[in-house]
């Protein structure tokens, strides 16, 4: 059996949390799963709390507070730990990582990559180590694991989620081709699994709102919506009533130029299966060498020339 591996937490505020959290679970001999009894939250949810990749909401805090019998210590900590910002997602995009948690919809455009917590780590990595060059190696693997931590969005039974997707994600990876294959048969996994809708933006689509910069919108049960926006290094949490409704109906048109979900998920199964069996890098070079045929063909250098 392989050994645990230890928390170190000293690296922010959620690690620390989630250490002091897993001893006082342990010194209560507590498992997870008689620690989350009771409410809704589940064990992999309590595991990334402790594992300092999530942070812990008032109410599990409260609970947690009353099973380890830690007199109000971890509903004192939990506005601290809400409060801090840690290096593993971007600052901008705190404020909706917390909504994320606590939304009961989730409707999300991504025009030029996969959604973060439908991404797999060799994807993950190659994001990470483009946006930003300088990480070093313990980093990116924090990096990794946060990204990862967010995956019961999609992957789980997490809110009702809807994603569209833009065909050229599908055409133009950003990766080799074998680990595009295990990336959109995983998409294509939990798809099938009714855990989000998937639809896709044909290329020949022509005009669609949405056309600029990735989309997320977050509807709760107890709360109105929002909207949060994101481009290369900044992003921008929208919950004006307004607006927020011009982008719902704005997302709607979206949703309504794109192909059905039965069509979407098969397209990303055929992709997948190119990507697997070669098909993507044979294609590739017949159209390289369709072009390097048309730039030698006689008389196009007279035309050029005209």
């Amino acid at each position: 059996m392989a050994a645990r591996k230890d928390i170190d937490g000293s690296a922010s505020v959620p690690a620390f949390y989630g250490k002091e959290l897993r001893w006082k679970r342990e010194a209560a001999g507590r498992t997870l799963q008689q620690t989350v009894e009771g409410v809704f939250y589940g064990v992999s949810y309590l595991r990334e709390i402790e594992r300092g990749h999530r942070r812990m909401p008032a109410d599990l805090a409260r609970h947690v507070d009353r099973v380890l019998e830690t007199d109000g210590f971890f509903a004192r900590r939990c506005e601290d730990v809400r409060k801090s910002r840690t290096h593993l997602h971007a600052p901008y995009f705190q404020d909706a990582l917390e909504l994320e948690t606590q939304a009961r919809e989730i409707e999300e455009w991504s025009p030029m990559l996969l959604p973060g917590p439908l991404q797999l780590e060799p994807y993950i990595r190659e994001i990470v180590h483009t946006f930003n060059p300088k990480d070093d190696e313990p980093t990116v693997e924090r990096k990794v694991a946060a990204r990862r931590g967010r995956a019961w969005v999609f992957e789980e039974q997490g809110p009702a989620s809807w994603v569209v997707l833009h065909e050229s994600i599908l055409r133009n990876p950003i990766v080799p081709d074998a680990i595009m294959a295990e990336q959109l048969e995983h998409i294509a996994a939990v798809a099938r699994r009714r855990h989000y809708v998937p639809q896709i933006i044909p290329c020949n689509a022509g005009a669609y709102p949405f056309m600029m910069g990735s989309t997320l919108l977050m509807s709760f049960s107890d709360g109105p919506p929002v909207m949060y926006t994101e481009g290369m290094y900044s992003g921008q949490l929208i919950d004006d009533p307004g607006i927020v409704e011009q982008y719902q109906d704005a997302y709607n048109r979206l949703r309504a130029a794109a192909l059905p979900p039965k069509v979407s998920l098969k397209m990303i199964e055929d992709a997948a299966e190119d990507f697997g069996n070669g098909n993507h890098a044979r294609r590739l070079e017949r159209r390289q060498l369709a072009d390097e045929q048309l730039q030698h063909r006689p008389g196009r250098a007279l035309r050029r020339g005209r």
